[in-house]
């Protein structure tokens, strides 16, 4: 009985971890390989490659509104500290104003890593779509 019960509980939790890994593959998989025009691996790779550029741009366009939240939220804070001081830290709206110039800088950093890291002309694995200010 007890040997019944144990196999059930494995057989389950061995399923769900199957079924939880093929949710997560399965339409990275398909959605990839359905717009590809040949199914040789070469037009595969080049399509993976092609959406790395749109996940650039995301993650430009993140870094930017990130950035503008971060340095609206200090000059907040500064307002906070300055009606009072005992309340909020100096430190705080610093700590805030450095993250947001980081954070709207990132892009131009993303560039210039890809440039030195690829070389400057774009080839095979060389970042795209990054934008600067």
């Amino acid at each position: 009985m007890k040997n019944i019960f144990l196999t059930e509980q494995l057989s389950k939790r061995v399923l769900t971890w199957q079924t939880k890994l093929g949710m997560l593959v399965a339409p990275f998989l398909y959605v990839e390989l359905g717009h590809a025009e040949a199914s040789d691996l070469g037009s595969v790779a080049s399509t993976l490659t092609s959406s790395f550029a749109n996940l650039a741009k995301l993650i430009t366009a993140g870094a930017y509104m990130a950035g503008l939240g971060f340095a609206m939220a200090a000059m907040l804070k500064f307002k906070a500290h300055k009606d009072n001081p005992t309340q909020i830290p100096i430190g705080t709206p610093i700590a805030l104003l450095f993250i947001g110039a980081a954070l709207i800088f990132l892009p131009n950093i993303f560039t210039i890593a890809g440039n030195t890291i690829f070389g400057g002309t774009s080839g095979a694995g060389g970042v795209t779509g990054t934008t600067g200010l």
